[in-house]
């Protein structure tokens, strides 16, 4: 699924910070441990200074062998100076009455020697922060800092997004409106970004520069066309003048004759080629509310003698009424096409078309000598899989490409019960 470039960074960004978060939590609980154990320590040792020169100066406080409310003990102590180390500290569990739990204290341990040259051993705890409700209030902390973070940029990036892309998204407006042929009247989009306005400057460039070559192709298409016309036409009087010579042999006429039928198929092709260049150029613009079931009945008559003359029968039902926007001129030709089709590779003599219209879809159906065809090339122009000898191979392309100009319909065929069946449903 496709994301939006707000929430497509947003998201790297949500994922960046908690990473960043998590790794900056970790060394700022490491490093506020270390500087709570650090200040402590450094507490501890002054004590430890000040407790051995009270030792001196007064020999009854050698006799504190437990903790009490200063926090400190002395022992007597045979360990040898040389196993001494200057001072040493440990962190150890204590039941504290008051809070009914074990709470942490740092405890430093030293040795000196007293008045009497007798060796003791000291003792000196305080309190000290507790490791797990220091984690737990520092988890909380940072994640609603995590939270906020993530709030303050996405509204940040929101209104961010919303102001310096404006004229980005004006732009592909401006794109997804732009069709050819039609007249443009398009302003300048006014930004402070200044890739935004080379932006729109370059396409409107680019814009211009399709319109001209689609102008020149335009009327290359028309002029080929309508020269092609003339000497195609004039081609095929001649030889009609010239079957009508019965001074000529049979196999002269019968060559005339097959030549005449060659230009006939150019013609038709060129007039189909012609067709479509001017769907594909939009030159069927105007819209009005169609009422597909009268222009079925209207182009069914229209073909009501070449469908009496090979044979075939005709059946029309009716569940609704299909109606859609659509251009008069391509929802005839849509039509004929279709009913051509249906026609042209048909069975002889015993033949059927099924019309059936719904309120939205219709179907046109015909039964026809051997299997489906191809769904997926069978709308590809100049694709044919009969050898047809009249079928240039782009009626079905044609149909396929007047679908294409309306948004609101698509084209399925699917053979079945031996019927080619062509679906043009509303989406």
């Amino acid at each position: 699924m496709k994301k939006s470039l707000k929430n497509y960074t947003l998201s790297y960004i949500t994922i960046i910070i908690l990473i960043v978060i998590a790794v900056w939590a970790t060394l700022f609980y490491a490093y506020i441990t270390e500087e709570v154990y650090d200040n402590v320590d450094d507490g501890l040792k002054n004590q430890k200074i000040e407790i051995i020169r009270a030792a001196y100066q007064d020999e009854s406080i050698l006799k504190t062998d437990t903790f009490g409310i200063n926090q400190f003990k002395i022992t007597k102590s045979n360990v040898k100076k040389k196993h001494i180390e200057k001072s040493t500290f440990r962190n150890e569990l204590i039941y504290m009455p008051y809070d009914e739990d074990m709470e942490p204290y740092r405890i430093l341990t030293t040795y000196f020697y007293g008045k009497d040259k007798q060796m003791y051993r000291l003792e000196i705890r305080t309190s000290t922060v507790e490791e797990d409700e220091l984690k737990y209030d520092l988890a909380s902390a940072l994640i609603i800092l995590y939270f906020l973070i993530i709030i303050s940029i996405f509204l940040l990036n929101t209104w961010v997004f919303y102001r310096a892309f404006k004229p980005f998204y004006q732009i592909l407006n401006k794109l997804e409106q732009y069709q050819f042929g039609k007249i443009r009247e398009s302003e300048p989009i006014q930004s402070n970004v200044r890739e935004f306005t080379l932006l729109d400057t370059e396409i409107d460039k680019m814009l211009d520069r399709n319109e001209k070559i689609f102008k020149q192709q335009k009327l290359f298409i028309e002029n080929a066309s309508h020269e092609l016309q003339t000497p195609l036409a004039i081609s095929t009087n001649k030889l009609e003048l010239l079957l009508e010579d019965e001074e000529l042999a049979e196999h002269h006429l019968i060559t005339i004759s097959e030549t005449k039928e060659s230009l006939e198929r150019m013609i038709k092709l060129n007039k189909a080629l012609l067709m479509l260049s001017r769907i594909e150029n939009n030159q069927f613009e105007a819209i009005e509310k169609i009422n597909f079931n009268s222009l079925i009945f209207e182009v069914c008559e229209e073909f009501a003698d070449l469908i009496d003359f090979k044979g075939i029968k005709i059946k029309i039902n009716e569940h609704g009424t299909f109606t859609i926007d659509f251009n008069v001129d391509l929802a005839k030709i849509l039509l004929s096409n279709l009913l051509r089709n249906a026609i042209n590779y048909n069975k002889s003599l015993d033949g059927l078309i099924e019309i059936k219209i719904d309120q939205h879809h219709f179907t046109i159906a015909n039964t026809g000598k051997g299997r489906g065809l191809s769904a997926d090339h069978i709308f590809d122009r100049f694709h044919k899989e009969t050898s047809a000898v009249n079928s240039n191979g782009l009626g079905l392309s044609i149909v396929k490409t007047i679908i294409e100009t309306n948004k609101n319909l698509k084209i399925n065929y699917s053979y079945s019960d031996s019927f080619h069946l062509f679906k043009i449903q509303k989406l």
